[in-house]
């Protein structure tokens, strides 16, 4: 199986209250960001069999944008494992759940992705590792016996470079005489 683990996009500031902070949509800078990691994934060629998000507000934009714009068609489902207070065990069921897909796109959360990710890793360490999740962040993992393997991490920065890069006009510069 191949995993991608989507850390949501910006979402502004956080609230206090918390019923409030769960229903916060993602900002300007959010939507834009999905829509070129979206942008890239399309060039890389990479096609989703199964989105899974977490139900809070932002993650099920961020989900969304990137279904849309990757040419996914079924309904994205809705996990508590994949919540703020959820727990490692509650993710480790999600992915047994969805053992049969190819290609699993979650989004969801830090500190819980980060903590996942690093369980996946390294799954019997005392200390699992340590791999930074921006907002927007998207790591791919390959799951098969033993430890994940990491296969690629895209950082908002890399994305951005990515996107500017391939959106760039192809049209020649001529001197006018």
């Amino acid at each position: 199986m191949n995993l991608f683990i989507l850390r949501h996009a910006s979402a502004g500031t956080r609230r206090a209250n918390p019923l409030l902070d769960t229903r916060r949509p993602l900002d300007k800078d959010g939507k834009r960001h999905c829509l070129q990691l979206a942008h890239v994934l399309n060039a890389l060629d990479v096609q989703f069999d199964l989105i899974v998000s977490s139900p809070l507000k932002r993650s099920l934009q961020t989900a969304s944008l990137i279904g849309t714009e990757t040419g996914y068609e079924a309904q994205i489902l809705h996990s508590n494992a994949l919540a703020p207070a959820a727990a490692l065990r509650d993710f480790q069921n999600l992915l047994k759940e969805c053992s049969k897909v190819e290609n699993l796109l979650v989004v969801g959360h830090n500190p819980n992705l980060t903590a996942f990710l690093g369980a996946l890793l390294v799954p019997a360490a005392t200390a699992p590792a340590s791999v930074r999740l921006r907002k927007g962040s998207l790591a791919r993992l390959s799951l098969t016996r033993g430890p994940a393997t990491l296969q690629g991490l895209l950082d908002p920065r890399i994305v951005r470079a990515l996107y500017a890069t391939s959106t760039k006009s192809s049209r020649r510069k001529t001197s006018r005489k």
